[in-house]
């Protein structure tokens, strides 16, 4: 069996091996990408069986449960943003540096 190699010269000195490339298989039509909404046969918290996974997210949503993963927190408020914490705070430094300084 012999082999027929075939070298390239890309340039002065480096040479390498001529590889058909062979293109890849692709439609002209788009190719999103789907996420199926069928799942194992799961119990959720009413004792029901469910496949879809919209119908049970809709259950659990019902019934007020979380689904981990998919919750938003609230976002946190800071104690500073209130003008009235901010402006006792700095009350409270002032006669701070009033009682020092009068000591």
């Amino acid at each position: 069996m012999t082999m027929d190699v075939r070298l390239i010269e890309i340039e002065p000195g480096r040479w390498r091996i001529d590889r058909r490339e062979v293109p890849v298989a692709r439609s002209a039509l788009p190719c999103p990408a789907v996420i199926s909404d069928s799942m194992p046969p799961t119990e959720q918290v009413d004792g029901k069986f469910y496949e879809s996974k919209a119908a049970f997210r809709a259950v659990g949503r019902a019934l007020g449960l979380t689904e981990v993963g998919n919750e938003k927190p609230k976002p946190k408020v800071r104690a500073t943003a209130n003008p009235k914490v901010k402006e006792a705070r700095q009350q409270s430094l002032r006669k701070a540096i009033e009682k020092l300084r009068s000591a």
